[in-house]
């Protein structure tokens, strides 16, 4: 399998793993709440809140990146092209999840910014 398509599998691990600091942070908040964690996350602050939101900010952007891989995995852009591109927004989300759970706002939307020019050039990839 393309390492591209491992990419998108990687995005995918990078999502659910930033639910780990959520529960770090619902259990020093009383425990985890199995029969209410929704509410129990949206009363969360400081390092809960951020990790809620580093979690959720995953699920938005791993759709369209991997739409964008498979756009141009099966439009015939050049592998090494996809697999650069793919490979960076991985590392990117990552950094993110760090900026966001360390609360370096300014960073973090930075590095927000370089993951959707990435899934944007993935997109374009094909006619690059």
């Amino acid at each position: 399998m393309p390492v591209h398509l491992w990419c998108v599998v990687a995005a995918w691990a990078v999502v659910y793993s930033s639910k780990l600091p959520v529960a770090v942070a619902m259990q020093r908040a009383g425990g985890y709440d199995n029969h209410h964690p929704r509410a129990q996350q949206a009363a969360l602050e400081g390092f809960g809140a951020r990790a809620v939101a580093a979690h959720l900010n995953g699920f938005e952007t791993f759709a369209p990146f991997a739409a964008a891989v498979l756009v141009a995995h099966v439009l015939g852009a050049r592998a090494g092209l996809i697999d650069t591109l793919a490979v960076a927004f991985v590392v990117s989300r990552v950094v993110y999840v760090a900026c966001y759970l360390a609360d370096l706002a300014s960073l973090r939307s930075a590095v927000w910014m370089v993951g959707f020019a990435l899934t944007l050039g993935l997109f374009l990839a094909p006619v690059l």
